[in-house]
């Protein structure tokens, strides 16, 4: 056991349980009402999700965000931003199970996984998407930090998770099931319609900039998707939030009674509302709900 933890049990007394593991994971790209149309009896176990508002449209800022410590937000009206913004971090003490959480306990840093260290926590970060990578400053205070072998594949990421007997546990994950092109393990994106973005823009960009006008002049013109594309992407996120709630269904039989979760998505997606498909530079309601639930195992 840490000396730190070691002090944190000495005051709390010695019979105080150790502080919860906290599981921390986002479901890249999904939006509210997605979530809501699937059926998640697993995830229910844990807490009923709400509709919260995303800080960011896409992933980086809003990852960054969840790692100073915050989680999206309700949009209360007729209060002072600080005072929001101070009580989201005192919820920590309930989710740690630790005495009372103040906002300069993540000062200066303002990060989470520092401020977990500083109370005892093995901190392990698992991500799908590459621009969350472990050479950005996402890997910063992680005693370990990796880039998923597949984009796709949560059960794959919870198998390789241990919970550690000496100190309490963080461990931080993004999954991308539920990001275009919506698949679960073993299925294919061969026939789905191609889209520039995390499958296409970093793939091509040397080739751009090696040649523009070759390159421009090679690529024929994408067409939009259609509304009956649009309708089965939006069934196809739906399925594969059923299929997460199963792969989170099994993590649940093997964690330690005082694993506390936090499941949310970073920002929602666009299925051609209003002309818009995905997510990022695009300002709408849509790509700021997300879907959020935290509690203790069950």
């Amino acid at each position: 056991m840490s000396g730190i933890l070691a002090g944190i049990r000495k005051v709390l007394g010695k019979d105080q349980p150790r502080p919860n593991n906290i599981v921390f994971i986002v479901f890249d790209s999904c939006r509210w009402d997605a979530y809501q149309a699937a059926r998640t009896p697993n995830l229910d176990r844990i807490g009923l999700a709400e509709k919260r508002y995303s800080y960011a449209s896409w992933t980086s800022p809003s990852h960054y965000t969840f790692l100073m410590g915050m989680v999206p937000h309700l949009s209360p009206k007729g209060v002072f931003a600080s005072n929001v913004y101070r009580e989201e971090f005192a919820t920590w003490s309930q989710r740690l199970g630790l005495p009372a959480v103040e906002f300069k306990a993540f000062v200066p840093q303002l990060s989470l996984p520092a401020f977990l260290k500083s109370q005892g926590y093995y901190c392990e970060g698992w991500v799908s998407l590459p621009v969350l990578n472990p050479m950005t400053s996402m890997s910063a205070h992680f005693d370990r930090y990796e880039l998923a072998p597949s984009h796709n594949d949560l059960q794959a990421i919870l198998d390789r998770i241990e919970f550690r007997r000496e100190e309490p546990s963080f461990f931080f994950i993004n999954t991308g099931e539920t990001h275009y092109p919506y698949l679960i393990p073993g299925e294919s994106a061969a026939d789905l319609p191609h889209l520039s973005g995390v499958h296409g823009v970093f793939k091509s960009l040397d080739e751009f900039l090696k040649n523009p006008g070759a390159f421009l002049q090679d690529r024929k013109e994408e067409e939009f998707f259609t509304p009956d594309q649009f309708r089965a992407f939006f069934a196809k996120q739906i399925a594969c939030v059923e299929h997460l709630d199963k792969v989170v269904g099994r993590f649940l039989e093997r964690c330690p009674a005082n694993t506390y979760f936090l499941i949310m998505s970073d920002h929602g997606e666009l299925f051609g509302e209003e002309g818009y498909f995905g997510h990022g530079p695009i300002f709408h309601p849509l790509v700021f709900e997300v879907f959020y639930l935290e509690g203790l195992r069950p």
